[in-house]
């Protein structure tokens, strides 16, 4: 259920505020899709890296929440996020620092099951008349990055779900090694994607050796593929999971771990490698 904090105006107050313009959008995705989105107030600084540099929420529920914000370059603001009862909009309001008094209505429109259409407006305080249309055309363009940046999370986030719908039970046999080639051959080509058992995994040097380690974050399927292995961690992008590639437990004491990898083998005769599964 959706709900508003009590004493929390539904409409921007036009009397204090000035609009200083609109954004529309349409999004390849589902309206669940972008909710989701909204709530996550996790991968501020990581997805949109270019423009936040840290979160520390104070509080959230079925209302929204509200949270402490870096801004990419040193400055911070408090800001709310809260979800209109009964109507597909939410507002966003800059509470404390820069732009305080601020607000953000977004319209959540849903058309079909993969169509959705978002209207943005901004509303700023004390905004001078020779100002409206610089201030609108940097919130637009902001605002351009950042539905960017969400439409590839949302969308990559849509397809590992209908695959895993799609994948029915797993293959209850042992799965077949799978060759790599000679160790010579092998190291030029990593970090290397390997298909294995309907999974797929990356081989990547780790101390001395060979690992391979899941490419999807258990947390929000999040792509690792990318992800630079790091003092023997790969850390996902979108909301900055850390997993240990050797064990494949979350750095930060979190329940939760990379789904279980096939085991990276070297023949000391040949120096042929494979993938094999792990007993």
């Amino acid at each position: 259920m959706q709900y508003i904090l009590p004493g929390v105006s539904q409409t921007p107050d036009s009397t204090s505020l000035t609009k200083v313009a609109a954004y529309r959008r349409r999004l390849p995705t589902s309206a669940e899709r972008v909710w989701e989105n909204v709530r996550d107030w996790e991968h501020l600084p990581w997805l949109h890296a270019g423009s936040f540099e840290s979160i520390d929420c104070e509080e959230e529920g079925a209302w929204g929440w509200r949270a402490r914000v870096g801004l990419r370059g040193g400055a911070g603001i408090r800001l709310e996020l809260v979800i209109e009862e009964g109507a597909p909009r939410y507002v966003s309001r800059t509470l404390e620092g820069p732009g305080a008094g601020g607000e953000i209505w977004t319209t959540v429109d849903a058309r079909g099951a993969e169509d959705t259409r978002v209207e943005v407006e901004f509303w700023l305080p004390d905004v001078p008349p020779e100002r409206v249309a610089p201030l609108g055309d940097a919130y637009v363009k902001l605002y351009t990055r950042l539905w960017d940046e969400d439409e590839s999370m949302m969308l990559r986030r849509a397809g590992e779900l209908a695959a895993r719908r799609a994948g029915g039970r797993p293959d209850p046999r042992v799965p077949a090694p799978v060759p790599l080639g000679t160790l010579a051959q092998l190291k030029p080509r990593l970090p290397l994607l390997v298909d294995f058992a309907g999974e797929r995994f990356r081989v990547v040097e780790h101390a001395g050796g060979l690992v391979a380690h899941a490419v999807v974050c258990p947390h929000r399927l999040g792509p690792l593929e990318g992800a630079p292995v790091e003092d023997g961690r790969v850390t996902c992008p979108w909301h900055g999971y850390a997993f240990d590639v050797a064990t494949g437990r979350e750095c930060s004491g979190r329940r939760m771990r990379l789904p279980r990898p096939p085991r990276v083998e070297i023949d000391r005769q040949t120096g042929e490698v494979r993938l094999k599964a792990v007993p």
